[in-house]
């Protein structure tokens, strides 16, 4: 048998604990997108999300896929290295993580298409930071033909996201563009391009 301090003691913890157990059950529940059905698909504003990115990533390479410079790869069976670039963010928003997210996306795409051989986004990253080194700075365009040439690339791809805003006293409507090229590395040829396009908007009652 405890001792009546002790059992007081106890009586007490057991107290607070149920307590904090109440308080948590009435406050904030955190979830898993996997536990709420299409908890992904809402949009919980009028900024480009992830769902957002996804959708135009998976057009542009869609157009990629019929384009003619893939029905030439898929016909010759050459393989051609291709690098990706940081896609430019030319929005007001700060997405420059999710695009570079992006550049893993278009790596898996293109290495499961079989159709190129992919430089490994990882070593593009190394690259773009050993010549950067020299110049004191980050990822620059204006030195992706040194990029190249150290990779060994053929053909790269690039682009930018841009939107347009407007407002009325209706509401809010933002449109996304992502813009996407393909550039053959010895001519600074365009062997493909293409521009998917994303609305968003607030409704007011």
């Amino acid at each position: 048998m405890m001792p009546r301090t002790t059992t007081l003691r106890f009586t007490a913890l057991t107290a607070v604990v149920i307590s904090s157990l109440s308080l948590t059950a009435c406050g904030p529940t955190y979830v898993r997108g996997s536990q709420v059905e299409g908890l992904d698909d809402a949009a919980m504003g009028t900024g480009i999300d992830k769902r957002d990115m996804e959708q135009l990533l998976h057009e542009n390479l869609k157009s990629l896929m019929a384009s003619p410079a893939a029905n030439q790869w898929n016909q010759d069976g050459s393989k051609p290295t291709l690098a990706v670039y940081p896609l430019a963010n030319e929005t007001s928003e700060h997405i420059d993580s999710q695009l570079n997210a992006l550049l893993s996306d278009v790596e898996t795409f293109m290495v499961n298409s079989g159709l190129v051989t992919m430089v490994s986004v990882e070593r593009q990253r190394q690259m773009i930071a050993q010549v950067e080194q020299q110049h004191g700075g980050g990822f620059d365009p204006n030195h992706i033909v040194e990029y190249n040439r150290q990779l060994g690339a053929k053909y790269y791809i690039t682009g930018k996201v841009f939107n347009a805003d407007e407002r009325a006293e209706e509401g809010r409507r933002v449109q996304y563009f992502m813009f996407m090229q393909l550039i053959d590395v010895a001519t600074s040829g365009i062997m493909w391009q293409n521009k998917a396009t994303f609305t968003k908007a607030l409704l007011n009652d």
